[in-house]
């Protein structure tokens, strides 16, 4: 039976999951028992045996894809006295030759699918072509979808007189062949993209942070201009006081309503431009790509003024505009100054998650004294000892009315690509919450969600760091644990 008919390697390519450890070992231990069943119906020989180990030392011995085409090759050469050439599907059509044991120019450098490379292992002319094959679990991986898992074909020849258990040896040799070089295409294109990315980073501080960082300067001039225009109305105002005609004073007032309106519109613009800074250098920093994760920058903010409160405002209009009330009827705001140590520009942005999913799907409700409507109510609450003697923790919470979410495990939530039954009309890609969850987990914290009866919670616990008094917020000296002050809100939901 050819390799890729065999229905338990079918069953170890779709048999992925499992619900409990001792399945897994179960799956596991059968697969080996079923392995050994194998091995002693090939009755392979000794040197058989051997060429496959010598295969798997040297494979994980030598560096670059041609040293390993040279193991590939020069084993069964040496062993067995065949010649061999490999053909590597360059995309979905096309076979490249990649290397050959003789001469190069006794092969065709480019082929296509036909009666000889195809999906099954043909004996013509003397070659024996055996599709090379990929590990179907990581086919999403390579540069494109490879048809029938195959990566390519392995041509041994002279193999006039092979067949039968010879054949079943080569087959299962170049099978081991594939995984092996499916592995080293991953790490080629991995190294490949972490090239990419660190060049990529180079070019993001040099054509986009950098740039972005002359905003400021043009917001400052822009700023001179608009005060330069208030005195300039005021002088105008006075001006058609004195002149008294109606059309004048009309026009006057015209003007400075003119130049409130430009004001007005120049602060909404510059906390979306600091805003868009914050993030765009939070989530572009160099040593998240170079670390390839997410890396903290602590110091100690001020949480209200620092985080919360800019982001409401950013998204103040978009709630008015869906009619979101920012009430407290679901418990208060804390006006507390809370100063903690954090990474300020990643928990800005947990907390605009947070905001951006109450624009979407905040639902109207009644509330007592408040009526119907649709409503949002955010705060915090220092808790003591949280995370144990004198390690506090403080939580942070946003509530929007609505019915509950259906979920078996309220964490599902902030699992990656998860979109609740809710938001049909809605458009996301499932990542928000997933985010704040990494985010929040990598401070040394953890979130939840709840739904108590009048809306929908979310929330993140997170430990309560701060500077000892006199210590600068870059001086990176933690606060001794305990220090945690008097920062309790009042009123805040228990959890």
């Amino acid at each position: 039976m050819s390799v890729a008919d065999d229905p338990r390697r079918e069953e170890a390519k779709t048999k992925l999951d499992f619900d409990s450890d001792e399945e897994r070992f179960e799956y596991m231990v059968r697969r080996i028992e079923e392995k050994l069943d194998d091995y002693e119906g090939y009755d392979f020989s000794l040197r058989q045996v051997r060429a496959l180990n010598i295969f798997f030392e040297l494979a994980q011995e030598v560096r670059g894809r041609d040293m390993f085409y040279a193991v590939c090759m020069m084993i069964p050469k040496v062993l067995f006295g065949l010649e061999s050439s490999i053909y590597l599907l360059e995309d979905e059509e096309t076979f490249v030759l990649a290397d050959c044991s003789t001469d190069r120019s006794a092969f065709e450098p480019v082929r296509t699918w036909d009666h000889e490379l195809t999906r099954h292992v043909v004996l013509t002319g003397g070659r024996l072509h055996i599709p090379i094959q990929c590990n179907p679990h990581f086919a999403d991986m390579l540069p494109f979808q490879p048809p029938h898992n195959i990566l390519g074909s392995f041509v041994f020849h002279p193999c006039l007189n092979t067949h039968g258990h010879d054949c079943l040896f080569l087959e299962k040799y170049v099978n081991r062949v594939g995984y092996q070089l499916h592995q080293r295409i991953i790490r080629s294109r991995n190294r490949e993209h972490l090239r990419f990315i660190k060049s990529m980073v180079q070019d993001i501080g040099h054509n986009v942070i950098v740039p972005n960082m002359y905003f400021k300067l043009y917001f400052n001039r822009l700023k001179r201009q608009i005060e330069e225009l208030h005195v300039t109305t005021e002088g105008v105002l006075s001006l058609m006081a004195h002149c008294a005609d109606d059309e004048c004073v009309r026009q006057g007032e015209r003007l400075a309503r003119t130049a409130s309106a430009i004001e007005a519109q120049y602060q909404e613009i510059y906390r979306h431009y600091e805003t868009t800074s914050m993030f765009l250098e939070t989530l572009l920093r160099r040593r998240h790509f170079e670390e390839g994760r997410y890396v903290l920058e602590k110091r100690e903010v001020d949480l209200r003024t620092g985080v919360l409160e800019p982001q409401l405002e950013r998204y103040r209009q978009a709630l008015e505009d869906r009619g979101v009330q920012i009430g407290y009827q679901l418990g208060g705001a804390p006006d507390q100054e809370v100063r903690m140590i954090m990474d300020r520009g990643l928990i800005a942005q947990v907390f605009a998650n947070f905001l951006s999913n109450a624009v979407k799907y905040t639902e109207s409700a009644s509330l007592p004294g408040a009526g119907q409507g649709k409503f949002l109510s955010y705060g915090w609450q220092l808790l003591k000892d949280y995370y144990g003697p004198g390690r506090p923790a403080i939580r942070l919470w946003i509530i929007t009315t609505g019915p509950p979410l259906r979920l078996n495990d309220p964490m599902t939530v902030f699992k990656p690509g998860f979109r609740a039954d809710n938001v049909a009309t809605e458009s996301g890609t499932g990542r928000g919450l997933y985010f704040v969850r990494q985010v929040v987990e990598l401070h040394g914290g953890s979130v939840g969600y709840r739904h108590d009866g009048r809306g929908n919670e979310f929330y993140c616990m997170l430990p309560f760091e701060h500077e000892p008094r006199g210590v600068h917020a870059d001086s990176g000296e933690a606060c001794p644990d305990g220090e945690a002050g008097d920062a309790s809100a009042q009123g805040a939901p228990q959890q």
